[in-house]
């Protein structure tokens, strides 16, 4: 800081606590942890700070910087109680916001602090906004009349260019001040891009003056399914909601005042039940519809061979497309399933009129049409990665959500692309496996998973990787039906993938990103979000321990935690044995193990249950890979003796979609195998089904195999346990036969679509 008001400054930060008068006058304060995400793309701290107090002053000359300048003083009153003067002018003791028009790259930003002050250079406004998001996290989050802020010289701009975070209203609504808050934490990230899922077959939310049925129909359902899918039951509570266009045209304008483009959603050709339920004259059977109540793919979807489904769509996107000036419309085009269109008059005329070969092909002329009006009206559309079936309209861009394949075809067909593979990027599935995890749609996917996540897929080129612009997460919100909700589902998974979009591939680091986790988190307090803690809690990962067995080891990223387990199904207290080293796996039995800070428990505990039994570590080979959202990271996961869960969240089935799978187990020796088994799920509403056949058979050199154990009937919902007892059989190769169910049946969840198999825990007794 400067020699100005040398007392009263002393005075005021003697009374603040940062630091104490004792004669000599302090000209800087000890440099301050930076604990910026997403990681600057390159920073360098000073021994330097700047003292920031009522008489600083914010420079801003343009209007967007003075917006900026206000979103600043509203968290900085949050701190201090007071706003800083926003003025045209001033050099010292000032925050001086420059904007320049740099458009190459738009978002990039410098930004440096020393004793004279802050100073930040964006490239565009967008630029100057991102660095004032960065001062914000150099800030202390403990409350005071005046702190200081490290020194540091800041140079930094995004590596993608889309940088997404999703939310379904339609399962779920969710209010404009809610939707606020998302934007506003979704641009505290630096993300930009707020994709808004509008209508589906449970609700249609945005009112269209046209059809008023929309909002009298459309929106409300009767009812609403309560717990799993495969529960079938109901609230019987009738629920609704939709924004007027009043009110999105104030969520765009927020969304601008924070850069933040929203992108709206209409689901054509499926997902349009709501839309139906209104108008029947727009299905294949003409109805009668009604608004969907459970959850899942319906087969009634807009009739493809109906001009005035057509009509009606544009109708509705000639009142959407004012509403939202970003150059984007997201058309849906995903799970829509042809039983309707396969039997229907219209549609068949369609295709023979248009040539089509077959109903993939008519889904592609449906969305091509739909693209060439929309592009007639000046935007561009956004699908799904099915909108790949058929041929891909000329313009579209991308989503891709079943993987990373639809991502890849559709950048080497140079596309622009948007990845959101489900594995990574679906902040539906759970995070934890801790007993009191809230219900989610299934899977597992843990802040770590997301911070190891690399948009840019290797089989592409460096011509071909230009067309990934980005990625982003999405929120579905079947499961997820109010705010507090949602906010634990998305943060701290947000902060993760924010950097993975923003910061550079070679700046990325999982620990440093933890600790500078552990001071943002105290921002999202400050905000009031209900964040999950999962990864300052006890975590256990099983491996090798080098000597034909396993072992668990244990860590917790909590500072000052420490670290208790028992390995006999009793609670760890602090009197249990303290952790100083891995965990050996030489028994049946429950590990059980709990951080705790200043004596007291922290999270959830971790709790493993292991099932010890000849196979567990030995060599596992696989026929076919799992698919690549159901794939654990290593095949010993199916001898690692630990039973997956029925929720399937926990990372230890292998997936199977629509193949079979074979796998064989070799054991150390030829000796006496008494009892063979797998488990297996059977959740039909989440498309996965039993096997019709289970086989095991055994070899003694690996080469001829003879049949032990069969079976063929898998009755019970959830997990089905296939155990084969046996007599006088030796050998040392298991292999066990899986055959897939294959087609999901018509009327059931997801019917025409290959259905899932899954299978863990490879037993051999």
């Amino acid at each position: 800081m400067t020699m100005k008001n040398v007392v009263p400054l002393c005075l005021l930060a003697v009374a603040a606590g940062l630091w104490s008068c004792s004669g000599t006058q302090q000209t800087s304060a000890p440099k301050g942890k930076v604990s910026i995400i997403p990681m600057p793309a390159s920073i360098s701290e000073k021994a330097d700070s700047f003292l920031l107090d009522k008489q600083t002053v914010i420079v801003a000359t343009n209007e967007s910087d003075k917006k900026t300048a206000a979103l600043f003083n509203a968290w900085l009153k949050e701190l201090t109680g007071y706003e800083l003067s926003i003025a045209d002018k001033g050099d010292k003791n000032a925050i001086i916001l420059h904007t320049g028009n740099d458009t190459t790259n738009a978002e990039g930003y410098t930004l440096t602090v020393d004793h004279n002050g802050v100073t930040i250079n964006g490239n565009s406004s967008s630029g100057t906004f991102y660095g004032v998001q960065s001062l914000i996290q150099l800030l202390p989050v403990e409350k005071a009349r005046a702190m200081f802020i490290p020194g540091v010289s800041i140079t930094d701009a995004p590596r993608f260019a889309y940088r997404g975070l999703h939310l379904d209203v339609s399962r779920h609504f969710f209010s404009v001040d809610f939707v606020k808050k998302y934007i506003d934490l979704l641009a505290m990230h630096k993300m930009n891009t707020f994709h808004w899922h509008l209508t589906d077959d449970q609700g249609w939310r945005i009112e269209i003056k046209k059809y008023p049925r929309l909002q009298e129909v459309s929106s409300k359902r009767k009812e609403t399914m309560a717990g799993r899918y495969a529960d079938n039951k109901y609230d019987g509570k009738p629920y609704g909601g939709y924004y007027t266009q009043q009110q999105v045209k104030e969520v765009v304008q927020y969304a601008a005042d924070h850069f933040v483009t929203v992108i709206p959603e209409i689901e054509m050709p499926g997902h349009a039940l709501a839309a139906l339920a209104a108008f029947p004259n727009l299905g294949c059977t003409g109805g009668p519809y009604e608004v969907g109540t459970h959850w899942g793919v319906y087969d009634d979807v807009f009739c493809a061979g109906n001009d005035s489904v057509f009509l009606f769509l544009q109708n509705v996107l000639d009142e959407v497309i004012p509403l939202f000036p970003s150059k984007y419309i997201h058309i849906g085009g995903d799970e829509c399933p042809k039983v309707r269109w396969e039997k229907c008059p219209k549609c068949q005329a369609r295709m023979k009129q248009e040539g089509l070969k077959d109903e993939h092909a008519l889904q592609s002329y449906f969305i091509q049409r739909m693209e060439k009006y929309l592009n007639s009206k000046g935007k561009q559309i956004i699908g799904w990665d099915e909108i790949l079936e058929g041929g891909l309209a000329p313009n579209a861009t991308v989503m891709s959500w079943r993987g990373i394949e639809g991502g890849i075809t559709a950048a080497q067909q140079k596309h622009d692309v948007i990845m959101t593979p489900g594995e990574f990027c679906y902040f539906d599935h759970y995070q934890s496996k801790g007993p009191n995890e809230p219900l989610a749609i299934g899977g597992f996917l843990p802040v770590n998973k997301v911070y190891s996540y690399e948009p840019v897929p290797t089989e592409l080129n460096s011509d071909e990787a230009k067309y990934i612009k980005g990625a982003q997460a999405n929120l579905w919100s079947e499961y997820i039906n109010n705010n507090d909700y949602m906010e634990y589902m998305v943060y701290p998974r947000a902060s993760a993938l924010s950097e993975v979009l923003w910061s550079p591939k070679d700046k990325r680091n999982y620990d440093n990103f933890i600790d500078r986790l552990k001071v943002h988190v105290k921002r999202l307090e400050l905000k009031k979000v209900n964040y999950a803690k999962h990864v300052f809690e006890v975590t256990g990962k099983v491996t090798d321990n080098g000597k034909g067995g396993e072992q668990v080891v244990l860590d917790s990223k909590l500072d000052g935690g420490k670290i208790f387990f028992t390995t006999d199904s009793t609670a760890p207290t602090p009197q249990a044995t303290p952790y100083t080293q891995p965990v050996q796996v030489s028994q049946s039995g429950t590990i059980r193990a709990q951080v705790f800070l200043d004596g007291k428990p922290f999270g959830n505990e971790f709790s493993q249950t292991f099932l010890y039994h000849k196979g567990i570590g030995k060599k596992v080979t696989l026929a076919t890979a799992a698919d690549k959202s159901h794939s654990p990271a290593s095949t010993l996961t199916l001898v690692n003796g630990i039973e997956g869960n029925a929720a399937y969240n926990d990372n230890e089935w292998f997936g199977f979609k629509g193949g079979n799978m074979e796998a064989i187990v070799e054991l150390d020796s030829i000796q006496d195998i008494h009892q063979v088994g797998i488990n297996t799920i059977n959740v039909k509403g989440d498309w996965i089904y039993p096997p019709k056949q289970v086989v095991f058979s055994v070899s003694e050199d690996g080469k001829t195999y003879k049949e032990v154990y069969k079976q063929t009937a898998f009755a019970q919902e959830g997990i089905n346990k296939v155990r084969g007892k046996l007599q006088q059989v030796r050998g040392r190769f298991v292999k066990v036969q899986m055959q897939n169910f294959g087609k999901i049946p018509a009327g059931a969840a997801g019917a025409g679509n290959p259905a899932w198999l899954f299978a863990d825990e490879f037993i051999i007794e």
